[in-house]
């Protein structure tokens, strides 16, 4: 035990060389801890909760705004704008789990009963469930290179973006102007009759 220990011992209590070696190790250990952490944070925000939280959140808030667009003209705010342009947008703008939810048998079940009921009870199948039938039927039929490739491609980004172009166009010549387009928006969601642009 003698001389090795002693040693340690005279390295541990050598006042000027020890305690900067210390400091200096723990100072570098501290560096690549922080460096460790902000590596996992980024990777973290990323992978969970960064820009694919975002683009997810973006995909079902357009999905959800060109629904609630099909709702609105299929109910009482019928408008002359060519609203069968929400199909393919929908189609393009579905979320990746609600889309291969109905590519699969569901979406088929449901595009063949819309499909008879279309066929042989059009008294029974009311006008207001057109064009959500041919969203699902478009869903359950479209070939590989519509749903698998253009669908996360550029060339569904750039159909997005030429039929949300034509859409807000069409809103913003009917309600006269850009400056009235919110409120001729707000005034005709509001009021129980419409009247105007949008009737």
């Amino acid at each position: 035990m003698g001389k090795g220990f002693m040693s340690y011992l005279a390295m541990k209590t050598d006042a000027a060389g020890g305690e900067a070696a210390q400091a200096a190790l723990i100072d570098a250990d501290l560096q690549e801890l922080g460096v460790a952490a902000r590596k996992l944070a980024n990777h973290a925000l990323v992978l969970g909760g960064g820009l694919g939280f975002g683009t997810t959140f973006l995909k079902w808030l357009a999905f959800f705004a060109a629904v609630y667009l099909l709702i609105l003209d299929r109910t009482n705010w019928k408008t002359n704008m060519l609203t069968a342009l929400l199909v393919p947008y929908i189609f393009f703008t579905l979320p990746g789990g609600l889309f291969s939810l109905l590519r699969g048998e569901i979406g088929k079940w449901i595009a063949i009963i819309a499909v008879i009921l279309r066929l042989f009870f059009p008294r029974h199948f009311p006008d207001w469930l057109e064009l959500p039938g041919a969203v699902i039927l478009l869903i359950a039929v479209a070939p590989n290179l519509f749903a698998s490739t253009f669908r996360g491609d550029l060339v569904g980004i750039f159909i997005c973006l030429i039929i949300g172009c034509y859409l807000l166009q069409e809103h913003i010549r009917a309600s006269g102007g850009f400056r009235k387009c919110p409120t001729a928006l707000a005034s005709s969601c509001s009021s129980s009759t419409l009247s105007g642009p949008w009737c």
